[in-house]
């Protein structure tokens, strides 16, 4: 499979995360590799980059595209939030740098099998990991019609949630919901289209998270990324919709009034009006970036970059 993918705030990601040669850094959300084979060049020869990835066919991909760059390249496929564990099995006690980008890789975009989009016709899946059993079609089809509600008002932020639950609630007695253009045209029959974003957009994405467990996978995640930094250490993360912001946010502004790092992005940093013409995907993208602190008090300076409002 060939798939074009540029990776979204690569050099906000690379100046943020400050490598060296021979630094050790662990990429929690590889996908195909985009960011990685870029990290790579900062710290090889003598560097170590453990890419970790949920999703078994994106690994797959990865390491595709970086076993050419020598064994000290490591996979594994899983969580970001075992990181300890993962981390472990491959020799690897902290790392120089760590990064995840949250948003789901262009390969469950270009694959209507996965289900993750309704451009064309696939199966209601939604699953990074296709060995877990919870998939969209079940959430649609055996959801009450209070939870679906719920999902759609929490983690889409969907104004019409409770309107949309009903009728999908009523509809699925006559004929259940089974694939994804099915389900965004039924949702784009109940709600007039503004702008350009499709009337399904924020149901797909409430469905993806709740499917995948996004938002815990990254509550969790957090506090373990941190423990794995060395001293002087940096984590990155992209997000590309407020509830992951948010949350990364609240999380980076606790650890900096505890005293354990400092925030490098008081003002959060957003891709270039130059990279969202070139690459539309990075449009909503954000990224924060978290110093751990080493006892030393000279730290090194904000990374440069096209700020908003934090």
């Amino acid at each position: 499979m060939k798939l074009v993918h540029q990776p979204v705030l690569l050099k906000e990601v690379l100046d943020g995360l400050n490598l060296h040669p021979g630094d050790t850094v662990i990429d929690g959300t590889v996908g195909i590799g985009g960011h990685a084979a870029a990290v790579w060049q900062r710290i090889a020869p003598d560097g170590r980059l453990l890419a970790i990835d949920r999703d078994e066919q994106n690994l797959k991909l990865a390491r595709e595209r970086l076993s050419p760059f020598g064994g000290r390249i490591a996979f594994a496929q899983g969580s970001y939030a075992d990181v300890k564990k993962l981390a472990y099995e491959h020799a690897i006690s902290s790392a120089r740098g760590i990064l995840l980008d949250l948003g789901y890789a262009s390969s469950h975009v270009e694959d209507p099998a996965r289900g993750f989009s309704f451009q064309n016709e696939g199966p209601l899946d939604m699953r990074y990991d296709v060995s877990q059993e919870l998939t969209a079609d079940t959430l649609v089809n055996l959801g009450t019609q209070d939870e679906l509600a719920d999902i759609f008002r929490r983690y889409g932020e969907e104004r019409q949630a409770r309107k949309i639950a009903q009728a999908i609630y009523t509809a699925r007695r006559k004929e259940q919901f089974k694939t994804t253009t099915q389900l965004a045209d039924f949702i784009a029959g109940l709600m007039p289209r503004r702008g350009r974003i499709h009337p399904a957009t924020k149901i797909f994405q409430a469905l993806r998270i709740v499917v995948n467990d996004e938002l815990g996978e990254l509550e969790r995640a957090l506090p373990e990324l941190v423990d794995m930094l060395e001293g002087g250490g940096r984590l990155a993360v992209i997000s590309f919709h407020s509830l992951e912001d948010r949350l990364v946010k609240q999380f980076i502004k606790k650890q900096a009034e505890t005293g354990a790092g400092e925030n490098l992005t008081k003002r959060v940093i957003t891709p270039s009006k130059e990279e969202v013409r070139s690459n539309p995907r990075a449009r909503s993208a954000k990224i924060r970036i978290f110093e751990k602190y080493d006892g030393n008090s000279a730290h090194n300076q904000t990374p440069s970059g096209r700020h908003g409002d934090g």
